[in-house]
């Protein structure tokens, strides 16, 4: 008997963009969980619903190494969405999928524009190969302090907070983050490659600071820097710092 399907819907797929967090590991990878760890352990819920990609460009690890890895990553709640740079022969079944096409990004400072612009997108599909083009960076004020557990993600310019940035808020910027306040929380500027963006902060008291992936931890930073005006930027692979004058 055949069934005749009278009532037949549409099924509606829509494309969706998140913005998330790249893990770059590297050997051994033993030493690379312990930081890792450190991490986690002094920056209480970083990687709480936070997706996550899993990094392996250049990374010479065969398919047990690499379940090993996702299964350390497991257990320490790190989710982890998606496998960019690895070699197809090293992917199997259950694990999560190879992504590649992630939209380039300007490492060069430009001219901001202080008009709001609708909610950024980061496109993570394939296309073909074109010139680039580097786009005008964008930016966005937030005329309120941000409070603890909120989180401001911005990736497609600077963050410029009109207060204070409290314990436990975050602040996750495509290029700089300008906080005319306290600094309290944690603020991570350049995070989708752009090693020249700066964070300015009136007053210095970080949970973390990070500029292009490269991170710093409260105890990490220079006592006199405490309670200060500063502002901070990159140098090779090291955070720099000095008061504002």
């Amino acid at each position: 008997m055949t069934k005749v399907l009278t009532d037949a819907r549409s099924i509606r797929i829509k494309g969706r963009s998140f913005l998330a967090v790249m893990l770059s590991p590297d050997l051994p990878i033993d030493e690379w969980l312990i930081r890792l760890d450190d991490l986690a352990a002094r920056s209480a819920g970083f990687f709480l619903g936070r997706p996550v990609v899993l990094d392996l460009t250049d990374l010479p690890i065969d398919r047990s190494q690499l379940k090993e890895l996702l299964t350390e990553l497991t257990q320490r709640n790190v989710s982890i969405m998606g496998i960019e740079g690895a070699r197809p022969s090293i992917l199997g079944q259950g694990m999560p999928p190879a992504l590649k096409g992630g939209r380039p990004v300007s490492d060069i400072e430009v001219p901001v524009s202080e008009t709001p612009v609708k909610e950024p997108e980061v496109d993570v599909r394939s296309r073909p190969a074109a010139p680039e083009v580097r786009p005008a960076m964008q930016s966005i004020v937030i005329r309120e302090p941000v409070r603890s557990g909120q989180s401001v993600i911005f990736p497609e310019g600077d963050v410029t907070v009109i207060g204070s940035v409290a314990s436990g808020a975050e602040i996750i910027a495509g290029g700089s983050v300008h906080i005319y306040g306290s600094l309290r929380g944690r603020a991570m500027a350049g995070s989708v490659g752009n090693a020249s963006a700066r964070i300015f902060c009136r007053k210095l008291e970080a949970e973390l600071v990070a500029i292009d992936g490269i991170y710093k931890m409260a105890e990490d930073m220079a006592p006199n820097l405490r309670g200060q005006a500063v502002q901070l930027w990159l140098e090779g692979d090291a955070i720099m710092a000095e008061k504002l004058i």
